[in-house]
């Protein structure tokens, strides 16, 4: 059986690690470069760094934090935000990142993923997909882009479906309604999407305690989970996690 994956989020601001709920009142919690090197020691599986503010404010990824975090952790690491172009990707990857999540550009410019793809792989394409419960889409979520600030008018079911075909190699599925918030990550969504792509699926947004991971990994079907709140608040370190999820027969990888 294909072991399960522990992911930690850095979402960055301003060059610092932030934190927020449901993408909002975001507070600075501390350094990436800092923080990825004390999650990658704790035998963090992935680590994620997206640059939340950076479609937002028009601009490309801040490849000099990139390249200091991609020095100091020997695990896949995998950055979004504010990469639009060809040239952002590769710009992303040669500062040390191996794979790429792209999220509202995807969305405004499609090509870029199959392009992206062509080029550097499908396992470097990794779609970041921000959804939030929506009874007036046909698979009751709707996507969101620009950090969750803008609605859209795509399925996240079909958008999710459309950005594989398309050439993505995995799927960070964020629930907005679940972000931050510590109760558990949004089931019916990850196992629907789960279900319906051929390619892994990293549930994000909620998770607080292991057994949250222990049902998104399991009745949730995820490949992965994706944390941030319950670590960088001490609670949990990766170590704790992991020895709870095995003692729940979810197979995992210990360093």
């Amino acid at each position: 059986m294909l072991k399960k994956r522990i992911v930690i989020c850095l979402d960055v601001k301003d060059g610092r690690t932030t934190k927020g709920v449901n993408f909002l009142n975001n507070i600075d919690i501390g350094d990436p470069v800092e923080m990825a090197e004390k999650y990658y020691r704790q035998g963090v599986d992935e680590l994620v760094f997206y640059d939340i503010m950076a479609s937002h404010q028009g601009r490309g990824p801040i490849l000099d934090l990139i390249s200091k975090v991609a020095a100091k952790v020997f695990i896949p690491f995998c950055v979004g935000g504010g990469i639009g172009s060809v040239e952002d990707i590769r710009a992303t990857i040669a500062a040390g990142a191996e794979k790429v999540s792209l999220n509202s550009q995807a969305v405004k410019n499609p090509s870029i993923i199959t392009e992206g793809a062509a080029i550097f792989g499908k396992q470097c394409i990794v779609l970041g997909m921000d959804a939030a419960r929506d009874s007036s889409s046909p698979s009751g979520y709707r996507v969101f882009i620009n950090g969750g600030r803008t609605k859209t008018d795509l399925d996240a079911l079909e958008w999710a479906k459309k950005a594989v075909s398309l050439g993505a190699g995995e799927i960070v599925l964020n629930s907005i309604d679940g972000d931050g918030r510590k109760t558990g990550y949004e089931i019916p969504l990850t196992k629907m999407i789960a279900e319906n792509v051929s390619v892994p699926v990293i549930a994000s947004g909620g998770g607080g305690k292991p057994e949250h991971l222990a049902e998104v990994l399991t009745t949730g079907k995820s490949d992965a989970a994706l944390i941030a709140s319950m670590v960088h608040s001490g609670e949990y370190t990766v170590e704790k996690i992991k020895k709870s999820l095995a003692a729940s027969g979810v197979p995992v990888r210990f360093s």
